[in-house]
């Protein structure tokens, strides 16, 4: 009789650990993934198993110093050793790897197992889990975009409704599109609605398909979205702008899973995910009448906001760094900085039309660009120069400690902003952000 416990149960195990976990047989194929592995990594379990983990992960590490080829060279396990792994976006993620080889009854290496966990952000200790810059689509190293990043993460496996809210030119667009593409739907149809360009009789046509002879223009029978995204998910954008009729028809879809085609009696059978996205303040539509609250229940099962520009500005910085090497590829002229005056008047502004009106003050500002570095200058003119701060918004002074720390870096390196950076480990826009506070940026 033998004790050994079934594979499910150590699946259970590994998925329990908050540490990244993966195992992998005596030719380095994965063969286990755990939950915590998936979060630090982007990838599925179902998308690495079998596969060589040197392609999966990506280390610094792989063809000198993998820790599984030091632990059988030493005949130890290995612990507390750092390296540095790609994501699923590709983005380095620096680690601390503990590693440990199996060998068989005859004392025979037969695989191996590594554990790894995130080795944190100094700037950023006091916030669980790592740090993001991208995201599925999505740029943003924030506490908020962090937050939106682990909630997409932990939905994946769900079917339940998805309501994204947030102003105009925020992301929920991508927002959705990072929830479809993480999840189990994700190769099946994904179609897209804009609900507020349709008058109710073309809206319902779009969503549910017509017969031929339904109404004027009805020259053929049309097959609707929903049964375009059977199997699939449907976004259905700004929804609070959906006619009441509509709603209702909404309601019943996803109450019971059925609709008829306009002008056609027959009842069709959908299986379809929602989610929907609004920039309206949803509960005073539902006060007003214009919106049912029993189809926003059904919608706001799980819901997501996406924080406005000017309250995420940590952001910022990535985003201009993003947005130009978009739009120089787009254009084929290589502008990829922007002077510290610009910078400045960016991350000072209100940003009413959030991410969208900085791409398009970028753009404005790239097309009239002739150099390498954009010039405060050649900014939309509603950007106007002025000191980076007012008698009444003065910081208050640092320590002195870090000033000089920051000082002796900058001297070290000649005043090299990228270099001075990577001598105190801190990331390029943090170290502007301190010199602008400490009133280095003039020296």
């Amino acid at each position: 009789m033998t004790d050994r416990k079934p594979p499910e149960f150590h699946r259970i195990i590994f998925d329990s650990l908050h540490e990244g976990l993966y195992s992998v047989d005596k030719n380095f194929m994965i063969t286990g993934f755990n939950h915590a592995a998936e979060r630090i990594t982007g990838y599925r379990r179902d998308e690495v198993l079998g596969k060589f983990c040197k392609h999966i992960m990506q280390t610094d590490r792989c063809n000198k110093g993998c820790p599984l080829s030091y632990s059988l060279e030493i005949q130890e396990n290995v612990k507390n050793y750092n390296m540095v792994i790609k994501n699923r976006m590709k983005n380095a993620i620096p680690v601390r790897v503990n590693a440990a080889i199996f060998n068989s009854e005859d004392n025979d290496p037969v695989g191996g197992v590594v554990i790894f966990r995130p080795i944190i952000d100094p700037e950023a200790s006091d916030r669980p889990g790592l740090m993001r810059q991208e995201f599925e689509g999505i740029t943003g190293q924030s506490h908020q975009m962090q937050e939106i990043y682990t909630l997409i993460e932990e939905i994946r496996d769900s079917d339940a409704g998805v309501l994204v809210r947030g102003e105009s030119g925020t992301g929920k667009e991508l927002v959705a599109d990072a929830i479809q593409r993480t999840g189990r739907r994700r190769k099946k149809q994904y179609i897209k609605v804009n609900c507020s360009v349709f008058p109710h009789d073309l809206l319902a046509s779009e969503l549910f398909g017509h017969v031929k002879g339904a109404f004027t223009d009805a020259h053929k029978d049309r097959i609707g979205r929903f049964e375009m995204a059977n199997g699939g998910t449907l976004f259905l954008d700004e929804i609070a702008e959906a006619d009441p009729r509509i709603q209702v028809q909404l309601l019943r879809v996803l109450q019971e899973g059925t609709f008829e085609r306009v002008g056609e009696s027959i009842t069709r059978k959908v299986d379809v995910r929602i989610i929907a996205a609004t920039n309206q303040n949803i509960e005073k539509a539902i006060e007003q009448g214009r919106f049912r609250d029993d189809l926003y229940y059904r919608l706001n099962v799980i819901p997501i906001t996406v924080p406005p520009l000017r309250e995420r500005k940590d952001d910022i910085p990535l985003l201009i760094d993003h947005l130009l090497k978009k739009l120089s590829i787009q254009s084929g002229k290589k502008v990829l900085e922007l002077n510290d005056m610009a910078l400045t008047l960016l991350l000072e502004y209100g940003w009413p039309g959030n991410i969208r009106e900085l791409e398009n003050a970028l753009e404005y500002a790239h097309t009239r660009t002739r150099t390498s570095v954009i010039t405060e200058d050649k900014l939309p003119p509603h950007f106007k120069a002025g000191p980076p701060f007012s008698a009444k918004t003065e910081p208050p002074l640092a320590p002195v400690t870090e000033l000089e720390q920051i000082r002796e870096a900058l001297n070290q390196t000649r005043w090299n902003r990228t270099k001075a950076a990577a001598l105190l480990k801190i990331g390029r826009a943090t170290l502007w952000r301190k010199m602008r506070a400490y009133r280095l940026l003039d020296e």
